[in-house]
């Protein structure tokens, strides 16, 4: 065989498997949603289990009856909390999407932040532009409906925003503090203001019992950057939620994120790490998100997901 067809048939073979990875990814994977479960002994001996659903970058458009359908079953998880790491939105009328996969969690306490596709919508991207340094964002009016959006999140599912305020609350015997940023990717986070709201909430909660108990706190973000990272871990986080990675979307299998969109490690784009900064600690809990943009429609090696988190008593030690 001549070379010139050697290499023709290299060719061939590539593109068709181009192709076919491709049609997996947009057909098949992008819909192939599943749970992710992860479990953390935290809480004090004796303490009751808390079940935290973690739900983040739907990116939700009216058509997108699967992802509705997906999501609207993880009630069967019967959790105590939802947190909501935001990019609920993928087009103009997405909402009525998010109330049809959302409308099952009414009555479960819940908190939320946004991203910037709470605000924008979805547009025509070259993706390699990924590859590339980060360039200035281009500003615009908003054109996503981010009022009926809070206005469905909090005023009907009662879930508590954590841009602007710091929440505490107790679940199932439980005390819990929760304090969060806006949209580091459009330089939304408010790091300078966060001490503030934290020590307004604590001092203005009353506990339904006097006396001493620890208090877990979570720190909330969409853009998991490494200054809001640090921050939160600073503000005292044993935990932090945030999403905006979608995992990379397109990997190679078994390799790290080849792209995050933002300054995180590639290895810490997905999954539950530690994050580390000046002598304090925090867990990290980074969603691979269950959407994509309606213009980039393709995952691979990255399945959209959603997480359950089991926060248990840790176990007890003898010396």
């Amino acid at each position: 065989m001549s070379p010139r067809r050697v290499v023709g048939g290299a060719l061939v073979g590539a593109a068709a498997a181009g192709a076919a990875a491709f049609a997996w990814g947009a057909l098949v994977e992008r819909r192939r949603f599943q749970v992710r479960h992860e479990v953390l002994r935290v809480l004090e001996p004796g303490s009751r289990d808390v079940t935290i659903l973690h739900l983040s970058d739907l990116h939700m458009a009216p058509w997108q009856h699967d992802k509705q359908d997906f999501v609207r079953s993880l009630a069967r998880y019967e959790p105590d909390l939802v947190i909501g790491t935001g990019d609920n939105l993928g087009h103009v009328d997405g909402l009525a999407g998010l109330r049809a996969a959302l409308d099952p969690f009414r009555g479960v306490a819940g908190v939320h932040v946004h991203g910037s596709n709470d605000y924008y919508g979805p547009v025509l991207k070259n993706p390699f532009g990924y590859f590339l340094p980060d360039r200035p964002l281009k500003v615009s009016p908003p054109d996503l409906d981010a009022e009926a959006l809070d206005d469905y999140l909090e005023g009907e599912l009662g879930w508590l925003p954590l841009e602007t305020e710091a929440h505490a609350i107790e679940i199932r015997g439980n005390r819990f503090e929760f304090f969060g940023t806006g949209d580091a990717h459009r330089g939304w986070d408010d790091l300078v203001g966060l001490p503030g709201r934290v020590e307004e909430m604590r001092e203005e909660v009353e506990w339904s019992e006097e006396g001493y108990a620890p208090v877990f706190r979570v720190g909330v973000t969409h853009a998991p950057y490494r200054r809001v990272l640090d921050g939160l871990t600073t503000q005292g986080a044993d935990l932090i939620v945030a999403g905006h990675t979608h995992g990379g979307q397109v990997r190679i299998p078994g390799r790290p994120a080849l792209v995050t969109n933002c300054d995180i490690p590639a290895e810490q784009a997905q999954g539950l790490s530690v994050w580390r900064h000046a002598g304090s600690s925090a867990f990290l809990q980074v969603s691979a998100g269950l959407g994509t943009s309606i213009y980039a429609p393709v995952r691979f090696a990255c399945p959209p997901e959603a997480i359950v988190l089991t926060l248990t008593a840790a176990e007890i030690g003898y010396d």
